[in-house]
Order: structure tokens, then C-alpha cells, then sequence
């Protein structure tokens, strides 16, 4: 006992000018292990209890806290030594040999740190953030003084060093907007319906909920390859974390409208033509065959032919072409203005009874009747038929363009196929075919009259005494044309 009671209490250390017993030493060490500890949980609470409450996102808050705990940790352990009575002017020579000694022996752990700092401040990647570094995919959890880790898809935590952020190419989907567009190749074989292969794709992307509506998907065609007609999906996305599982989302509804359209994908191969069919036959023969036997196992049956595959005759699978080039506004488009056309709307079908929208409802859609015929009625007037809309006329865009709830209900009354063009992709068809814009403009007029004289009030615009000047005005001030 006498023997650490010595070593404990009596015997001292110089440091700094001063000396210290090995159990202030203790004592010392001890304090600063509390002030690293406190400086942590400080941290961590005004991470959650001021941070959060504030909306501000995960990565500031991370960069924040992160940033507060090493300054408390600096001046903590600042405060600490002066308190012990060490002078820190005589620690600066000793601690700038040992720096230059650590800056030496360790630049790469330096390097880590610097870079961390970069992170922290700057904040080209934060917590949160969706990136791709050296092929590697995943979401940053943590960002520290010397690496930072990310959790992949696969849920494994990648420690990555903080250099390798920021001296390589660093892909952060999550920067500043978190919208990405995904890039879906797909083959067809030659010959097949272009046209009808854009909308099978287009009608796919439709088909998933995680594809965001505008920008509006597209279809590039790429190249000609070696044994298929190569196009492009091109979709919008807003959560790139979801990147692989949308990918094979959309490969499944390509795969089930091609199969739908009898559009098929091929599949490399090889054609062998053999010049001396005869000749080449007979080397193959046994030689106990007589010649005769010979010339007769020569003669090859020609192979039975496949019938061609045709699409079904269900309603939805006629070409779209052809059903708007019935529509007068369309009839004179070529091929291409068509292919535009496909890419601004979508067919949509309705059964006998199925109700389309209701009265009252938001209106965000314009509609042509390819196929059918639909009903107009109102709910107010005890479900009262006022009009009938057949092949070629539209409907839905009242709502539109005089910016109220939907003044009727339609109802499909036979098996009817409709054009829908969303209220954001109604700007350019109507700037490429002005003839419809016009049509509408008449047809909205006449419409307004109608229900105005039923006692149906359409809007709260103002429309004067000139409705189809004003209603062309409306239309060229909200599509700009």
C-alpha cells in the first residue's frame, strides 16, 4: 500500500513547466474523456430537440451536430488543461514538432480528416444523400472525422474514405433535385409496327405509379442493331433509391404490352446456306444405301411454314395511328406528327355504364372518342341526358380552360375508346393543331350556352358578349399560342 500510495501521490511528472502526480494525470485524462463524452451527447440532443423541429433536412442536421461536437470537444479539452494549470504558450513548440512528426507519418489519416471537414462544410454529399462512388450504390448514413459510411442496396454498410469522395467522380442523385430520368432499352424485331411498338412502351410506363407524369415519358429510337430495332425508354423518377426496383417494374409491363400487341423480341442468330445441298446430303448418307436410296434420302421436305402471329381483335388492341387519322384534326398528319401525338396522350378504354368523371369533380383531362359514343348528363336534373358525343368530338375541356369543377357526368354507352391528353400535355397538341384549338373554342361557346340555359352555371369567368373571342383569348393565354 505504501508502495502506491508513493506512485500515486509522490512521485511527479513534469509537463509544461509544471509538475503533475500520476493521479492528477488521471484525474486530467479522466475530465477529458467527460468532456468528449458530454460534447457527443450534446450534439446528439440538439441534433433531435432543435435541428429536427426546425424541418431542416437530414444532412444539415447530421453536418450540424457533427460540426458542434467538435467544437465543444476543442474547447473542452482547451478549458480542462488551462484549469489544471498547464501553460499553453509551452505546449506550442511540443505540439508543433509533434504535429510536423504526426503530419509525416500520417498524411494519409490528415488527408481523411481534411477531407471530412470539406464534407461537413461544403456539403456536396450529405447525410441522406442516394450516390455512386467507384460502382458502388447506396445511401450515406454517417459522415465522420476520417470516412464515411454507406448503406447499399443490398443493406451492407460500405466504409468509404472521405479522399475517395472527393478526389474521384462522385454521382449524388439526391443533389439539389431528386428527380432522374431512367433509361430502359428495349429490341424488337425488323419489321415491326414502330408506331405501334411507342405506344406499347409509352402504355407501360404508364402503367407504373413511380413514374412521375411530367416531364412526360419518351421514346427514343437508337439504332439499327444487328438483329433488332433498338429503341429507349425514357422515364421520370423522384426517388433514385427505387432505380433497380422501377427498372424491373417496367420491364415486366414492356414485356406483357409487347406480348399484348404481338410484337415480338428476338433473339441473336445465324442463317447457314449451304451452296451443294445435294452433294453435301449424300456425304452424309451410310454407304450401304444403293444409289437410289440415296437420291431419295436426298429429297428434303420443305419446312412447315408458322402461321404469322396478328393481334387479337379486342378494342384495345387497334392501331392508335390509324384510329386518329379517323379524327379530321389528325387525318392529314404524317407519321411522325402522329408518333408526337402518341406520346402527348394515351388510349383508355370504358365498358357499357362505366361512368368517366362525375359532375363537380376537378378537372385535370381532355378527351377525344375514338371508338363509341359517350353521354352527357346532369346529376342536378335528375341524371337528365343532355347530350351525346360520337367519333371524332371531345369533351372534358371546359373544366380546363374555365378553371372549374366539371359542370356534367359522362357516361360511356357502348364498348368506347377515348384519346386522353393530360391537362399539361393538352399545350402542345394544341400549338402543332391549331384547327382544334379553333374547334374548341366554337364548341365551348355552344356548350356554355346550352347549360346556361338549363340554369347550369359553368365558371365564374366573365365571358361578355362575345364568348368565342374570349374563349380563344382564354386558350391562347393558357397555352401560350
Amino acid at each position: 500500500m505504501d508502495f502506491l500510495n508513493t506512485l500515486f501521490t509522490k512521485t511527479t511528472i513534469p509537463l509544461a513547466g509544471k509538475s503533475f502526480t500520476l493521479i492528477q494525470l488521471i484525474g486530467i485524462i479522466g475530465q477529458l474523456v467527460l468532456v468528449w463524452f458530454a460534447a457527443r451527447l450534446t450534439g446528439e440532443l440538439v441534433k433531435r430537440l432543435v435541428l429536427k423541429p426546425m424541418r431542416l433536412n437530414r444532412g444539415r442536421r447530421e453536418a450540424a451536430a457533427t460540426i458542434l461536437t467538435y467544437l465543444l470537444m476543442a474547447l473542452g479539452t482547451i478549458s480542462v488543461l488551462m484549469a489544471s494549470g498547464l501553460d499553453l504558450n509551452s505546449l506550442t513548440f511540443i505540439a508543433g514538432t509533434i504535429g510536423i512528426g504526426i503530419g509525416i507519418g500520417l498524411q494519409t489519416l490528415a488527408s481523411q480528416f481534411m477531407s471530412g471537414l470539406i464534407l461537413l462544410f461544403e456539403q456536396p454529399i450529405k447525410v441522406g444523400d442516394f450516390v455512386e462512388v467507384d460502382g458502388l450504390m447506396g445511401t450515406v448514413e454517417k459522415i465522420s472525422a476520417r470516412s464515411t459510411i454507406v448503406k447499399t442496396l443490398d443493406r451492407v454498410s460500405v466504409i468509404v474514405p472521405n479522399s475517395s469522395l472527393i478526389d474521384n467522380k462522385v454521382v449524388n442523385w439526391s443533389y439539389q433535385d431528386t428527380r432522374s430520368r431512367l433509361h430502359i432499352p428495349v429490341g424488337v424485331a425488323y419489321g415491326s409496327d414502330m408506331m405501334l411498338v411507342t405506344e406499347a412502351l409509352l402504355a407501360a410506363a404508364r402503367r407504373e405509379s413511380r413514374v412521375i407524369r411530367q416531364p412526360s415519358p419518351k421514346v427514343w429510337f437508337s439504332e439499327f442493331g444487328d438483329s433488332a430495332l433498338n429503341f429507349e425508354l425514357l422515364v421520370w423518377i423522384n426517388d433514385p433509391i427505387e432505380t433497380q426496383p422501377i427498372r424491373s417494374a417496367l420491364n415486366y409491363a414492356i414485356e406483357a404490352e409487347l406480348r399484348l400487341r404481338a410484337i415480338e423480341v428476338p433473339f441473336p442468330q445465324r442463317d447457314l446456306h449451304i451452296k451443294d445441298i445435294d452433294r453435301f446430303q449424300a456425304m452424309l448418307q451410310p454407304t450401304s444405301l444403293t444409289p437410289a436410296e440415296r437420291t431419295d434420302a436426298a429429297k428434303v421436305a420443305p419446312a412447315p411454314t408458322q402461321p404469322a402471329k396478328k393481334p387479337g381483335n379486342r378494342l384495345d388492341n387497334i392501331n392508335l395511328r390509324e384510329l386518329l387519322r379517323r379524327i379530321s384534326y389528325f387525318e392529314q398528319c404524317r407519321d411522325w406528327e402522329l408518333r408526337q401525338l402518341i406520346e402527348y396522350g394515351y388510349r383508355q378504354s370504358f365498358k357499357v355504364g362505366d361512368i368517366i368523371f362525375k359532375e363537380g369533380a376537378p378537372g385535370s383531362s381532355f378527351y377525344i372518342v375514338l371508338s363509341g359514343s359517350v353521354e352527357v348528363y346532369l346529376e342536378k336534373l335528375d341524371q337528365k341526358v343532355v347530350a351525346n358525343r360520337g367519333v371524332g368530338e371531345f369533351f372534358g375541356e371546359m373544366s380546363l380552360l374555365l378553371d372549374a369543377p366539371r359542370s356534367a357526368s359522362i357516361r360511356a354507352t357502348e364498348e368506347t375508346l377515348l384519346f386522353v391528353v393530360e391537362r399539361s400535355n393538352l399545350q402542345p397538341i394544341l400549338q402543332r393543331h391549331r384547327e382544334l384549338a379553333d374547334h374548341i373554342s366554337e364548341e365551348i361557346s355552344e356548350r356554355t350556352a346550352s347549360l346556361e340555359d338549363l340554369g347550369i352555371q359553368v365558371g365564374k369567368h366573365e365571358i361578355g358578349s362575345n364568348p368565342i373571342v374570349w374563349i380563344r383569348q382564354r386558350i391562347a393565354k393558357l397555352f401560350e399560342l
